[in-house]
């Protein structure tokens, strides 16, 4: 989780007496039901991704738009 999901998640179980890991899956199986991972996905998960698009293995990567958000369009405008 990023630091502001972090914060938003501790202050969401906090709210509702929770812990931290009831609270972000409540969160995710009620408001991300759609979502592939069913879990925010980690700093640690987003950095790989940046790191794979910056580096000589996606060569044959072009022209495509490369989404890291574990499953989730509500919306295409």
């Amino acid at each position: 989780m990023s630091e502001g999901v972090e914060t938003f998640v501790k202050d969401l179980a906090k709210q509702n007496g929770q812990s931290v890991d009831e609270a972000a899956a409540n969160f995710v199986k009620q408001h991300r039901p759609s979502s592939l991972l069913q879990r925010f996905a980690s700093v640690d998960e987003i950095a790989n991704m940046v790191v794979y698009v910056a580096s000589k293995e996606a060569s044959a990567t072009n022209g495509a738009a490369l989404r890291a958000e574990g499953g989730i369009v509500n919306t295409i405008a």
